[in-house]
């Protein structure tokens, strides 16, 4: 019987839980340390006691960087199935994280489903599910009814949820009278901004925060503090509405500690990249260390179809800059529902950044599998890289589509590869070329 209600609680309490032995096993991090940044905050372990396929996973301070999915059924694509075959790419390619948005319809089939399946953490919005869930149109909904949506999502097995909490009276001022290019850009944020203007009242999610965390706390769910005004194009980045919110995500952040409720904090967003570094600094110090989730920041508004990789550029500064957890983007990013291909590259594209941020900041051993590359390619041996590749399907089909005469090369340089030459030269063996 556990005599915690979270990791958190247990980590004060100096209790090592079988999930931070899972987690410290794969970071190789110690029990003790990681156990002292859970308490801290520093490091959350989103682990509902209601998902029972979880394979646990720790996000913040000296550990990997973790990457979410976001998909889920929506009103122009019902096809539940369509969705399941996205979790499977997901899971394939090594996202730690699926976020379920859902949007129509009763969604506790598909959630209930994948919770069920999945090994990933699962992550929702609560917000999105209320007007379904509770079959009211928006200004019919009260404050306890979003609150029943959230208890509903908790006892499913959802291991974090995004609560816009920081958008409030003060933020909105702050919003209103900074005028924007894009306003709102977040779609839970939108609607909380278009109750609270329709019904003239406080943010329900900060207005009984407090009953918020009781209900997380009860099932170990991570609160992640969603950043409802977040930028949504690099002209609106850095305005007094998203540093007034991230003032309120500190303040949030540290109530729920005290609550033993783990937190991650939600970040921008559309950014040009020379605002980036200073962003996550200002985040982890307004935060207090808190793990923080970005989504990109995409460094460039022109790029439609190729989102993943201004999404990929964004990320992997911030990640190297301090961010913990990297919300995919996929190249159908504000065009349409992404389809399984789209997943596959939004995956792809968020690996590579998380990993490239991952050796720039120094995680002990992110280096080793390039160092296993690289001693692949000395050797030539193409089974070796196409095994240690991100997408090693993919490699493989490149290098097969158009197969060189002498496997010990490729088709760009044949004979020519430099890899070869040298290698020939110093086994003392002779070079010949017009063979």
């Amino acid at each position: 019987m556990r005599n915690y209600k979270t990791q958190m609680e247990a980590a004060k309490k100096g209790i090592i839980t079988p999930e931070m032995k899972i987690v410290a096993e794969k970071e190789r991090m110690s029990e003790n340390k990681l156990c002292e940044l859970v308490a801290k905050g520093e490091i959350a372990i989103p682990c509902n006691i209601n998902h029972k396929s979880i394979s646990p996973e720790g996000i913040g301070t000296g550990l990997r960087t973790k990457i979410n999915v976001n998909l889920g059924i929506s009103g122009d694509c019902r096809d539940y199935s369509v969705e399941m075959e996205k979790v499977k790419i997901a899971l394939e390619y090594g996202a730690e994280a699926i976020m379920d948005l859902s949007n129509y319809g009763k969604t506790n089939k598909f959630r209930t489903e994948l919770i069920e399946k999945s090994p990933a953490m699962i992550g929702t919005v609560p917000m999105y599910d209320a007007i379904g869930y509770l079959e009211k149109e928006l200004p019919d909904i009260t404050a306890k009814d979003f609150l029943k949506v959230v208890e509903a999502h908790a006892k499913d097995g959802v291991d974090f949820v995004t609560i816009h909490a920081g958008i409030n009276r003060r933020t909105i001022e702050a919003f209103m009278r900074d005028k924007r290019r894009m306003n709102i850009v977040s779609r839970g944020g939108s609607l909380l901004f278009a109750w609270m203007m329709t019904t003239g009242n406080e943010n329900p999610f900060y207005e009984y925060y407090d009953e918020v965390l009781e209900i997380l706390r009860e099932y170990d769910v991570t609160i992640s503090l969603g950043d409802a005004l977040r930028p949504g194009c690099i002209d609106d980045s850095t305005d007094a509405g998203q540093i007034c919110e991230l003032v309120e995500l500190g303040a949030l952040t540290k109530r729920a500690w005290d609550k033993d409720v783990q937190v991650m904090v939600e970040g921008p967003g559309h950014m040009a990249m020379n605002e980036i570094e200073a962003n996550m600094k200002l985040q982890k110090r307004l935060c207090h260390n808190a793990p923080f989730y970005v989504l990109g920041p995409l460094v460039t508004d022109i790029a439609p179809g190729y989102d993943h990789i201004t999404s990929a550029i964004g990320g992997a500064i911030a990640a190297a800059s301090g961010a913990d957890f990297l919300c995919y983007v996929t190249p159908a990013e504000h065009l349409r529902l992404p389809d399984a291909n789209d997943v596959k590259e939004g995956i792809i594209a968020s690996r590579i950044a998380a990993h490239a941020a991952d050796i720039a900041k120094g995680i002990p051993y992110a280096r080793e599998i390039d160092n296993k590359m690289s001693d692949a390619r000395h050797r030539v041996d193409w089974e070796e890289m196409f095994s240690l590749a991100i997408d090693g399907k993919k490699a493989r089909e490149y290098f097969e589509s158009t197969p060189p005469s002498d496997r010990h090369t490729c088709s760009m340089c044949g004979k020519m590869c430099a890899v070869r030459t040298t290698n020939m030269i110093l086994d003392g063996k002779k070079e010949e070329l017009c063979l």
